[in-house]
């Protein structure tokens, strides 16, 4: 019975975790749930704010046994909801931010996944219904959360592995690739910047050892303009560039690695001026970001060494 019972716990954790990570982001919420196409945009909102309440309301139900079931119950029915919106994006084909935790990921079959998970946990927690709170089942329920994220995260490493940034294809980032190199720290020192014949977008995050490894070869990538990018909060990032005494422009996009398939940092997406993607891959060395910046093209009037 403990199989069954101490589910309750793990989806306490998580629905509360997904509220809030809505609540903060309400608008973006509501964006990526205007991306499905299901419901008129005029009342996205609207149901953003239903999707938060249930899930809190979900939350509350399962913690006092007398109305667990009904929690759980609750929590199967809107991982069903979730489930159908996210086949129907992928039946019709569309990229749509999933709007599951705050993040902003693609709908893709890890996604799909976890719903799926998730619901099989609201199902179990009904199946067990009303029981008296034992500590084992605090052990239990995080192990159901290793069980269902970790698969899940799995599936997303490899699917972002298999699709990745390719050359010839747009690397999508605002403000444009120009402005940002223009904009920079020291851009006024560097007069041939505007005319540098590509772009390097050095992906990074703070928390990433190799990442502060890198900075120095980021920084002295000379023939090309240098863009960091950071999917990380904006205050985080710009405070350990600062301990780091790096000045290079900073794009933040939270939705960076899963829009192009990005499976971690750090990572180099070397592009022209137009943003056309000329060579990517893993930049967890120097050799590496060498090997990338080969394909760096000869700009008017030069001569490539």
């Amino acid at each position: 019975m403990i199989v069954l019972s101490s589910a309750y716990t793990a989806l306490i954790a998580v629905l509360l975790y997904a509220a809030v990570s809505k609540a903060r982001d309400l608008a973006g919420f509501a964006a990526d749930i205007a991306g499905y196409r299901l419901i008129p945009r005029r009342l996205t909102v609207v149901a953003a704010v239903a999707v938060v309440m249930a899930e809190l309301a979900a939350a509350g139900l399962l913690i006092a046994p007398p109305t667990r079931r009904w929690g759980a119950l609750l929590a199967a029915a809107l991982f069903a909801v979730f489930l159908a919106a996210m086949a129907s994006v992928l039946w019709r084909g569309l990229s749509v931010g999933c709007g599951c935790f705050g993040d902003h990921g693609l709908v893709g079959t890890a996604t799909m996944t976890r719903t799926g998970l998730l619901a099989v946990l609201a199902v179990m927690a009904a199946v067990a219904g009303p029981s008296p709170f034992a500590p084992v089942h605090l052990l239990v329920g995080a192990a159901y959360l290793v069980l269902t994220f970790v698969p899940a995260r799995l599936i997303g490493a490899v699917e972002r592995g298999r699709v990745g940034p390719r050359p010839g294809t747009h690397w999508d980032v605002t403000p444009p690739a120009v402005a940002l190199a223009s904009e920079g720290p020291g851009a006024a020192e560097r007069p041939g910047t505007s005319e540098r014949p590509g772009v390097l977008y050095a992906l990074i995050a703070p928390t990433c050892g190799l990442c502060g490894a890198m900075l120095p070869a980021f920084v002295a990538a000379e023939q090309v303009d240098v863009v960091l990018v950071s999917a990380a909060e904006e205050g985080q990032v710009r405070d350990y560039l600062a301990a780091q005494g790096v000045g290079l422009p900073l794009v933040i996009d939270p939705g960076v690695f899963d829009r192009h398939g990005i499976p971690w940092p750090p990572y180099a997406v070397l592009t022209d001026r137009q943003g056309v993607v000329l060579a990517a891959g893993g930049a967890a060395e120097p050799a590496a970001l060498d090997a990338l910046l080969a394909h760096v093209p000869s700009a008017p009037g030069r001569t490539r060494t």
